[in-house]
């Protein structure tokens, strides 16, 4: 599986963005999906995971109630809906694929995008 992340880039604090991450290959829609973010000098951080049929999500407790994860299997797109953004939001975004939706660690995951950048000024 290939991933792309986009969507990416600078908004004000309390604003919106939305994150997709596009996917090759037949087996994208058996795939648990995640996000995960890496700020300067910081590991990467689990931020939302989604079941390969959309029956489970799970957030960080960072981010719930602002963040919304959904997968379009026919378009084999997982997207990050970012709502209320923080400054402590701003890192690189990546999308991974993984066996398992409640996996948290990056370890666990099998395929990664290269990132996206979101900055978020206050």
């Amino acid at each position: 599986v290939q991933l792309q992340a986009s969507g990416g880039g600078l908004v004000q604090a309390g604003g919106s963005l939305r994150l997709s991450c596009a996917g090759s290959g037949r087996t994208f829609s058996t795939y648990a999906m995640g996000w995960f973010r890496q700020a300067p000098e910081k590991e990467r951080e689990f931020v939302s995971s989604i079941r390969w049929n959309s029956g489970n999500t799970y957030y960080a407790d960072s981010v719930k109630g602002r963040f919304t994860i959904s997968r379009d299997n026919a378009k084999n797109t997982v997207y990050l809906q970012m709502n209320s953004l923080k400054p402590e939001d701003t890192a690189v975004y990546y999308c991974a694929a993984g066996g398992r939706a409640y996996y948290r660690e990056y370890q666990q995951y099998d395929y990664w995008g290269k990132g996206t950048q979101v900055t978020v000024s206050s």
